[in-house]
């Protein structure tokens, strides 16, 4: 049984540190207004009604997809379903979520010596493949901490009106941003969907407890460190389209969603976000980003994360879909890795 110090092992006291794990970085530093502004850049377009596809253009498609669904495909002559898709991208996007990074990496260095000793130039060009696909994800992940990115969707999600919200998120994969926002904004209630089941039952259920988020104290209003457990978190497996909801929720919002839905289905993907918000809630949407090292992270990595239909974003192009849905955009801006936008529906 464990104790409360590892279940629990950061409090109050810890805020203001960073700190690595194995397998991902703790920050529990808070910013100055001058820092928001290196975290979070904002206000990059003054008028949405302004813009048009002319300016902007389109998405870059990511058009290098996993060994393994082209295996699939050439077997089964025939394009891999979405769904299964998805399925294979969640499992391999996870197995890396839950490496302990160090002691990989060691293991590839002796493997390496082993092998330029044997003088077995195949294998030490495989290891190699290997090892800086492992140091691609320790720097984006672990040290840049990029894909989690807490200061960053801390001064995205800040200033919201709401209290003891009820939050909604689609296709929540392990709903990290989720109980984010709960942390923020404590004493309301989570909606996961995912419409795999392995998100609920192995990419949420295996996202570490000792995870601490840096979030309020309702009764003092000061910083606060809460974990997963502290949050009342229902899990759904469904398809999106045949949740039961009405206009319920203070907060909708989808990580990484939209991006995988080309042109025509655009418009259906962000409907969503109206349908379940409550009037005056706040729709939160995020996109990967356009920019070099995104382009080159996703041909790397391309076993990894290219199951599914992919383009990358400028937070213009993410803007315009949004606000051509029927939007307005009251907050909008990109963080590391992804373009983030708060909407509300006109």
């Amino acid at each position: 049984m464990p104790t409360e110090a590892e279940v629990r092992p950061f409090t109050e006291s810890d805020i203001g540190k960073t700190a690595l794990s194995e397998s991902f970085k703790i920050d529990l530093r808070t910013y100055t207004e001058e820092e928001k502004g290196e975290l979070f850049a904002t206000n990059l377009v003054r008028d949405w009604s302004m813009l048009t596809w002319k300016d902007v253009g389109k998405p870059y498609e990511v058009k290098t997809y996993a060994k393994v669904r082209k295996d699939w495909e050439k077997e089964n002559q025939k394009s891999m379903p979405v769904h299964t898709s998805w399925q294979y991208f969640n499992k391999s996007f996870h197995e890396w979520f839950v490496k302990d990074v160090p002691e990989e990496m060691n293991a590839f260095n002796e493997e390496l010596k082993k092998n330029f000793a044997a003088f077995r130039p195949a294998v030490v060009k495989e290891v190699l493949g290997k090892s800086m696909k492992l140091r691609l994800w320790n720097y984006i992940h672990r040290i840049e901490d990029g894909i989690w990115d807490p200061r960053g969707k801390r001064a995205l999600f800040e200033g919201l009106h709401v209290s003891k919200p009820r939050i909604l998120f689609l296709g929540a994969a392990e709903g990290y941003e989720a109980m984010q926002l709960a942390a923020m904004y404590p004493g309301g209630e989570i909606v996961m969907v995912d419409y795999d089941v392995f998100c609920r039952d192995g990419r949420f259920a295996e996202f570490p407890e000792h995870y601490p988020f840096l979030g309020e104290n309702p009764v003092t209003g000061a910083p606060k460190v809460w974990y997963k457990n502290d949050f009342n978190i229902t899990y759904l497996v469904e398809d999106i389209r045949n949740l039961p909801f009405g206009k319920e929720f203070d907060i909708v919002i989808s990580v990484g969603m939209i991006e995988h839905f080309p042109d025509e289905q655009k418009p259906e993907s962000i409907d969503w976000h109206r349908k379940f918000l409550k009037d005056g809630g706040y729709a939160i949407l995020t996109t990967p980003r356009a920019q070099l090292k995104s382009k080159l992270y996703y041909q790397i990595m391309a076993d990894v994360m290219n199951h599914t239909y992919r383009e990358l974003m400028t937070i213009q192009q993410m803007g315009m879909y949004i606000y051509e849905n029927g939007f307005d955009i009251l907050r909008h801006g990109f963080i590391k890795v992804h373009n983030g936008i708060i909407a509300r529906p006109r």
